[in-house]
């Protein structure tokens, strides 16, 4: 286990600068091939105006922007909020409820890599399409190691739709169905399986929906695999391009060959670029040729605090973009790729937040270097703002002089990351 002594020691360095230089756009020629030429700190200004990150970023819209960030991550509960109030002006828990609950504009369903995210109504059936086989190969997996056959999930389902079709309200929770169907059997993976088939939806907290109630004009006839798992790899460069293959085959879960074969199929739209600053030759699309030789980058520091598994961080395979110093690497990731709640500037890493379950509301910041007065005074003043968005009361902050970095502690601690700092 970590100690201070061993785990921060060299962490408290003179105060850095970390104002961002002029952009220098250039073209190279590599192997005969002409490239845009730009420095990682180009790339990360980039990414966070697509990423509605920075102050000048448009617009505020809850669905535009859900669609532009590649969708939200919706693992944890709270997450789509912090990622929304990170980029939103005034932004209210009530906001992403209305867009959720009342207008439907949003749907929630398990896709990327197998995880649940927030997608806009009108994205639902592209991403479902592209990823269903994967999803639901893991859901029939989990349900057999579970030991429920498929002829009882079979029978099971039907009974749940019927449920659910006489509900007057038409959604219920797992417990409630549960009792309508006078089982002892752990329903929830079933539950998952029919999700993942299209039979029913998670609608409100905990609730289940039957999916064609939910979205009664939802259309998955007009695309077909190939095509959608095309459009998911446009998306995605749409979203965080310029990015790499590894990248994409990352995040969307496909696998290799696929990836490669939608590259093929969309080759026309996309061309390289190379990062000046590192070895990385990464994939950007035509469309976003004329916006990243225009890079203005703000003459002051673009500071964010952002929660776990926030889509700017669970964007990509290959993270050196994300630190300043690879020492860093456990403390913003655990063992299995999950972001941990950050602090950055100007698109890097250079701290961990965390709100404590103390009976007073405390939030606590592990900062990797000593910064400048300027910056702490901004970062602490953002602090309290989400701390306060979070807990609806006014929060004490603490600065953390030391963490144990996630890869040396148990699963989840990324999600209270400060915890051992009392």
């Amino acid at each position: 286990m970590a100690t201070r002594k061993n785990s921060i020691e060299n962490n408290r360095r003179p105060s850095s600068t970390f104002l961002l230089e002029l952009p220098v756009l250039k073209t190279i020629l590599i192997n005969d091939v002409e490239m845009t030429n730009i420095t990682s700190n180009e790339a990360n200004h980039f990414v966070l105006r697509k990423q509605h990150l920075t102050d000048n970023s448009s617009p505020q819209d809850i669905v535009k922007i859900v669609e532009n960030i590649g969708g939200l991550h919706a693992t944890s509960s709270i997450t789509p909020y912090l990622s929304l109030f990170a980029r939103i002006k005034n932004f209210a828990k009530e906001h992403l409820d209305e867009e959720f609950y009342v207008k439907k504009s949003l749907g929630k369903i398990r896709c990327i890599r197998g995880t649940l995210y927030i997608f806009p109504k009108e994205m639902i059936s592209l991403v479902y399409t592209a990823t269903n086989k994967l999803v639901e190969n893991q859901s029939r997996k989990a349900l057999e190691f579970r030991g429920v056959s498929l002829e009882e999930y079979k029978k099971i389902s039907k009974s749940i739709i019927s449920i659910l079709e006489d509900d007057k309200s038409k959604e219920m929770t797992a417990s409630e169905i549960k009792k309508a169907l006078q089982t002892k059997i752990n329903i929830s993976y079933i539950l998952y399986l029919m999700c993942d088939q299209g039979l029913i939806i998670r609608s409100r907290p905990r609730k289940y929906s039957l999916f064609k109630e939910y979205f009664p004009d939802m259309n998955f006839s007009g695309i077909n695999e190939q095509e959608a798992e095309s459009q998911l790899v446009h998306y995605y460069l749409r979203a965080f391009g310029p990015a790499s293959e590894e990248d994409i085959v990352w995040w969307t879960g496909l696998g290799k060959t696929k990836i490669i074969n939608a590259l093929n199929r969309i080759e026309d739209q996309f061309f390289h670029i190379k990062i000046s600053d590192s070895d990385d030759k990464l994939m950007l699309l035509k469309s976003d040729k004329g916006l990243i030789e225009m890079i203005n980058q703000a003459n002051r520091n673009t500071i964010n605090l952002l929660p776990i598994l926030d889509p700017y961080l669970m964007g990509y395979k290959k993270r050196g973009r994300y630190f300043l110093s690879l020492k860093h690497y456990n403390f913003i990731f655990d063992r299995t790729g999950n972001a941990t709640s950050t602090i950055l500037i100007n698109g890097r890493v250079i701290g961990v937040w965390d709100l404590g379950k103390d009976e007073k509301p405390l939030l606590k910041l592990f900062l990797f270097e000593k910064t400048e007065e300027e910056v702490l005074t901004e970062i602490q003043h953002k602090a309290k703002k989400i701390g306060e968005f979070i807990t609806q009361k006014k929060v004490q902050l603490k600065e953390c002089d030391f963490m144990i970095p996630l890869n040396e502690r148990t699963a989840g601690s990324f999600m209270s990351p400060l915890k051992d700092c009392k």
